[in-house]
């Protein structure tokens, strides 16, 4: 079992006469839960029930009493139980004056109430501490030993020293404490459990639309466009040719949109001459979703490494190499080598061999047990200055592949190029801009805004001729 017991709170454990008793109103499963993980850290559990009688499948060393017995015992109550059965707690009123009361409730939807559930409690107890504590942690999380993904608690209340006292508990649990000020966050900190990937959905919405697009783009050329000329059925390139030229368009596009954020935030500090200037909400949300945008490009790429491994054992592939076989022979004809050709084939694998490998790389160290071991400039230097390799590459890889056919008329259909020009438009767009900005006379500027120093103030003009002459 993982150890869940802080060295220091063992001390503090020992050290004492007597172990320290915490009370908890409520006998479900978070409860009970609870109840098991304050045991195994040496706290003395008592359990308040409405009917403490039939309460026969909490803790063995945890006493079961009633409302009123069980809030005598101590002077922190934790409230596992929901908003709505706060009432009976007014009848009770005079025995939690003083008393630290920590609400641990949910909502089932965002914003179900005009107030938090904590400040409700507050409300109703105004003579004891109101905490709001422990709500984004599971029941499952507790049997289970805490797992990494879960150990965050977030911590508010108006009363410090009663906050810090329950901040104390969750250490001792194995968990770690995050405080987020006074009474007033509860009501962000009870919505945050009911939000669903909060920083994938433009991740997911974006590369949803992104292949829908490109897929029946694919589909309208290399399907019905055959059909409606000559009646060729192709629809079974909508298994495995179409996906394999749709997950690397994507994989692509989305690689230049974690960038693209930064190349406009770097274009508007340039016109405004200032960093002081808050970025539009949607540039701000752009940027933060930056990461999830990689991993979901990262995964875009694998289906088309997967996919491609599988051509060499299509049936179609395997029926056309031997119809040229069969062609060849029967009229006595070799085609001739082509040097440019190898070279367009294997500049073209190699390309996209680097591109993948710093592709992975950037996404291993997106991960926190790897970027937590390296400082600030080492990360910057591989999500920076590598992943805009990895874009060069990818883009050059994407390039070579369409070789001598790239701006080829004959590749029109209906007037429409092929998917991978298409898929180069955006690449192309953040590498140009990207060039531009660090050229010398751009970038200079751009870095002095970046330490402070405004178009028009005197003072940041005085303060960068100061330190010049320094």
């Amino acid at each position: 079992m993982e150890k869940t017991c802080t060295d220091t709170h063992l001390l503090a454990m020992n050290s004492s006469e007597k172990q320290e008793t915490v009370c908890i109103f409520g006998t479900g499963d978070f409860g009970k839960s609870l109840g098991i993980k304050m045991l195994q850290c040496g706290y003395s559990v008592v359990f308040g029930s409405r009917n403490p009688q039939m309460s026969s499948l909490l803790p063995r060393g945890a006493e079961v009493l009633s409302y009123s017995e069980a809030a005598w015992k101590s002077d922190i109550i934790i409230l596992a139980m929901h908003r709505e059965h706060y009432d009976f707690l007014t009848e009770i009123i005079e025995i939690h004056n003083g008393k630290i009361l920590v609400d641990v409730s949910n909502n089932l939807k965002i914003n179900q109430y005009p107030e938090s559930n904590a400040e409700y409690l507050a409300q109703l107890m105004p003579g004891s501490h109101v905490i709001k504590a422990f709500n984004t942690i599971s029941a499952w999380a507790l049997q289970s030993g805490t797992l990494d993904a879960s150990r965050q608690v977030f911590v508010c209340g108006n009363d410090s020293k009663a906050k810090h006292r329950v901040m104390d508990i969750v250490r001792a649990l194995g968990l770690t404490p995050l405080d987020q000020g006074s009474l007033m966050a509860a009501k962000e900190i009870e919505n945050y459990p009911l939000q669903l990937f909060p920083m994938w959905r433009l991740p997911f919405y974006l590369s949803a639309v992104l292949c829908v697009f490109f897929f029946v783009y694919c589909a309208v050329r290399e399907v019905i466009y055959p059909y409606v000329y000559s009646k060729t059925d192709n629809t079974f390139r909508l298994v495995i040719s179409i996906p394999n030229r749709v997950f690397p368009i994507t994989a692509l596009t989305l690689l230049a949109l974690v960038y693209l954020p930064g190349v406009i935030a770097a274009i508007l500090q340039l016109y405004r001459g200032t960093k002081y200037r808050r970025f539009p909400d949607w540039l701000d949300h752009w940027m933060l979703c930056r990461k999830q945008l990689g991993l979901v490009a990262l995964g875009f790429a694998f289906l088309h490494v997967i996919y491609t491994l599988v051509i060499p054992i299509r049936y179609y592939v395997r029926w056309r190499l031997r119809n040229i076989t069969i062609t060849q022979v029967l009229a006595n004809k070799d085609n001739t080598f082509s040097t440019s050709s190898a070279w367009l084939s294997d500049l073209y694998v190699a390309l996209g061999i680097l591109g993948f490998f710093l592709f992975v790389l950037l996404g291993i160290t997106s991960l926190p047990s790897v970027s937590n071991m390296v400082n600030w400039r080492e990360f910057r230097f591989i999500q920076s200055k590598l992943g805009y390799l990895t874009l060069i590459l990818c883009t050059a890889h994407t390039l070579v592949y369409g070789g001598k056919r790239f701006l080829s008329p004959s590749i029109l259909r209906w007037y429409l190029p092929s998917a991978y020009v298409l898929a180069l438009i955006v690449p192309c767009t953040v590498l140009v801009i990207k060039f531009i900005l660090i050229m010398p006379c751009v970038d200079k500027t751009l870095t002095h805004i970046r330490q402070g120093w405004e178009r028009n103030s005197k003072c940041s003009k005085s303060a960068l001729n100061g330190k010049s002459d320094l």
